[in-house]
């Protein structure tokens, strides 16, 4: 009996090593069949590039990866300054504090928070789901991922502990990653020359003669380890510009003819809007050697003003250029096939639209930015108008990868887009800053404000007014009665606390 009993404890060992075999073979296919992911953030990118329609932009290779890809036109962040609009991205949530604005609001907020609460990022939650992850450059909001101000040494401390296999960063003769940030051709920056600097810079220097050629080299080394691996991997590469400085090399500033650029539709204070909804440029005024300053009380020289999108637009192809060196690699690698390319803008910019350059408004132009998403044997070059935020990135992410989400986000998986399929969706976004939430539909812009100076409710129709120059709240109560529900439902009470 005991026998029998032995032999058939040993059957029973047998089969479930065989059935435990079998469950680790199908977890490691699996692994192997779920897509890599390669996410590249660019600091500053509103929409204007080939692809959505300005023929003058040279984006010659963002194009190229248009034309296999879903370009997302309008694609709206939800807070118009870095650290806070990638915060909101990171973990897919809108704001519910006015911490939640701040350029410091992963530092303050998310780092240093025990692993075992929920995900700080998606990034991690990639990460507990066998994904490994390797970030370069500006992916959160300190340029190189650690923890430290403008002017001190190189910190120690990971702005997202939780989220990296790798944080890798090449800040060149620069020395640290915030110096590389505002770096000029020779090695100087902002803080060295104590703000005596002029906005824009044609550095007679090939692409690693500024920190965003180190960067994608650095990418390239790191794709060639990555297609090694057996397991799914996440790469974010985060580029520096066109964030000010408007520094690129030579040769993509003599891509354009700065006499034929064409100036903003919009340069002037909207119809019916109090300057509280806007600013004095006060980040682009801080370059002390500008040709001239940008002021609510009129617009720069116009001549001034090409040379400035000339040098914003430079700064575009130089970067474009940068993403075209990742995607020859994946090509190159055998990789594109099964990496899913994501290309996003962490937020506009105005270039003189509304007298402003800079962004920190929650007007169209600062809100609204680039976004490019490519899913191997899905996109297939479509456009997609309807509203989305980039707070959907999150869960769109999630279910190309099928990984399950065990927390909820404010967003909503785009995944039918992406195959060009049709779906039930709300046309909706909100945008927060400036004590005001705006609301962007299909159609309308509809804005409010948590101040005193009026008007505190701004309507803007895209229909006939895509630039917004005219609030026309007072002629249409109408419209603003039917959307206040809507706009309440972005209204997380973060100027109520």
């Amino acid at each position: 009996m005991k026998k029998i009993n032995y032999f058939s404890l040993c059957i029973l060992a047998l089969f479930s090593c065989k059935n435990k075999s079998a469950e680790s073979e199908n977890i490691e296919r699996k692994i192997s069949q779920q897509p890599n992911i390669l996410f590249i953030c660019v600091d500053d990118l509103r929409p204007e590039l080939g692809c959505y329609g300005s023929e003058y932009i040279h984006s010659p290779n963002i194009d190229e990866l248009a034309q296999t890809g879903a370009v997302f036109t309008n694609h709206f962040v939800s807070i118009p300054t870095c650290g806070a609009s990638r915060s909101s991205l990171l973990t897919g949530m809108y704001p519910r504090t006015k911490g939640h604005l701040s350029n410091e609001a992963i530092h303050k907020l998310i780092s240093g928070k025990p692993e075992t609460e929920a995900p700080e990022t998606f990034i991690h939650h990639l990460r507990r789901n066998g994904y490994y992850t390797v970030g370069i450059g500006k992916i959160s909001h300190y340029a190189d991922g650690l923890l430290y101000g403008y002017t001190d040494s190189v910190g120690s401390e990971l702005e997202l502990p939780h989220s990296w296999d790798e944080m890798l960063f090449d800040p060149g003769k620069w020395e640290t990653g915030w110096n590389a940030f505002f770096g000029y051709a020779d090695g100087e920056n902002r803080q060295s020359l104590n703000r005596q600097v002029a906005p824009y810079e044609k550095g007679d220097v090939e692409d690693i003669g500024y920190p965003d050629g180190l960067t994608a080299n650095l990418a390239l080394s790191k794709l060639a380890e990555l297609a090694q691996k057996k397991q799914p991997f996440f790469l974010g590469v985060g580029f520096f510009k066109p964030h000010l400085p408007f520094n690129a090399p030579a040769k993509y500033w003599d891509l354009y003819k700065e006499e034929d650029l064409p100036l903003s539709p919009n340069p002037a204070i909207p119809a019916n809007v109090h300057k509280a909804s806007l600013h004095a440029s006060g980040e682009f005024n801080g370059y002390r050697l500008g040709d001239e300053q940008a002021s609510l009380e009129g617009p720069v020289s116009d001549a001034y003003a090409r040379k400035l999108r000339h040098a914003y637009f430079a700064c575009i192809s130089y970067v474009d250029a940068q993403v075209g060196k990742l995607l020859g690699e994946l090509d190159e690698l055998g990789l594109a096939e099964n990496t899913v390319v994501v290309l996003w803008g962490d937020h506009g910019w105005h270039l003189g639209d509304q007298l402003v350059w800079g962004k920190h408004t929650i007007f169209e132009r600062a809100l609204k930015s680039a976004f490019i998403v490519r899913v191997p044997g899905m996109t297939t070059g479509q456009t997609v108008n309807r509203v989305v935020s980039t707070v959907d990135i999150y869960p769109t992410l999630m279910d190309l990868c099928e990984v399950a989400m065990p927390h909820v986000t404010d967003g909503r998986s785009m995944l039918p887009f992406l195959g060009d399929k049709p779906a039930e969706w709300d046309d909706e976004a909100f945008g927060y800053f400036r004590n005001g939430i705006s609301l962007r539909t299909d159609r309308y812009r509809l804005s409010k404000y948590f101040r005193q100076e009026e008007p505190v409710i701004e309507l803007y129709d895209h229909l006939t007014d895509p630039h917004e120059t005219k609030n026309i709240a007072a002629e249409h109560p109408e419209v603003i009665e039917k959307l206040m529900p809507v706009w309440e439902k972005g209204n997380t009470g973060l100027y109520e606390k």
